[in-house]
């Protein structure tokens, strides 16, 4: 599964993107002009997609809720 990452800084094919508070390596060689502020699918280490920014935070938000109410349950809020 891919996850939306924001970009932040690009060298050649290598990024350096954020999902939530913690910056990873993606090697975007497979994505054209990727640039700060984009969005991408990172998958693997690998950028496999550029996405649109509102659709990106959509997802993350999305992907925060479920946390959210997974730990709900896992303690018995439900």
């Amino acid at each position: 599964m891919g996850v939306p990452a924001k970009v932040i800084r690009v060298d050649n094919e290598t990024a350096t993107v954020l999902i939530g508070e913690v910056s990873y390596q993606a090697n975007v060689a497979l994505l054209d002009e990727v640039v700060p502020g984009d969005y991408i699918i990172l998958h693997a280490g690998f950028g496999i997609e550029k996405v649109d920014p509102l659709e990106a935070e959509e997802t993350i938000r999305l992907i925060k809720e479920m946390e959210r109410l997974g730990q709900e349950h896992d303690h018995g809020s439900l």
